[in-house]
């Protein structure tokens, strides 16, 4: 089936060049011009990728990511300002899962959008253990369907985002492993990702605050200072 994508932004030109570039590859693409529409693209269909651009009118890219984090983990790829940081975190924050600065090469986007979806495509398992790796991970009132991609928390489910939960599937298949932060990006996002480690800090923290009680007490993902984070079972 042909891979679906979103893309978002109210600079029609961008739009349409990004959409003329990805039509090659025979992506079916649907387009929106606010962060109105978006969301109900987003809400009405399924997608494979989106791409949303920071400043938007009505809605800005972070308000679009934050709700559609509320009823989906499809990866999304923020478009923010050249050299703009903050932009970079608060989308991380938000729940994107990558970003990409303005202007850009529409051939780097390509590579980006491809390595985002191969590493966010669902699999049972990460790494080496794939086969040996059981379907369902428990500890305490935690319950993580690997294939369903779903985490509960005393039967609740807890939405996470693709990157939040292949961090936890990570950790909680290797509990008391120390992983460092660059071990962490290397293996969940992967050895092209042009990010660096205050991503897996970012996601680490969010992580927290869904899963913990008191995410400054953790009972699940702990830190070893000057190391990395590991998981304890509980």
């Amino acid at each position: 089936m042909a891979k679906r994508a979103l893309i978002v932004d109210d600079e029609k030109l961008i739009v349409k060049g990004i959409r003329f570039s990805l039509e090659q590859d025979d992506m079916e693409i649907d387009c929106a011009y606010d962060g109105e529409e978006a969301l109900e693209y987003a809400r009405n269909n399924k997608y494979d990728i989106i791409l949303l651009d920071v400043m938007l009118p009505k809605l800005t890219g972070f308000e679009v990511c934050q709700q559609i984090r509320e009823f989906s983990n499809v990866p999304i790829i923020m478009l923010t300002a050249k050299g703009d940081d903050m932009d970079k975190i608060l989308g991380l924050e938000y729940g994107a899962d990558d970003y990409i600065t303005k202007p850009f090469n529409i051939l780097e986007v390509k590579a980006r959008i491809k390595a985002i979806m191969r590493r966010t495509e669902p699999r049972r398992v990460m790494g080496e253990a794939a086969a040996a790796a059981p379907k369902v991970l428990e500890s305490g009132d935690m319950r993580l369907d690997c294939e369903g991609r779903r985490v509960y928390i005393a039967g609740k489910e807890i939405g996470l985002t693709a990157k939040e939960f292949e961090v936890l599937e990570l950790l909680m298949l290797n509990p008391n492993k120390v992983y460092s932060r660059e071990n962490l990006l290397q293996i969940v996002w992967g050895a092209d990702y042009p990010g660096d480690v205050r991503t897996v800090d970012v996601h680490i923290r969010r992580l927290r605050e869904k899963i913990e009680a008191n995410p400054s007490e953790p009972q699940y993902v702990h830190t070893k200072w000057g190391v990395g984070y590991y998981f304890l079972n509980a």
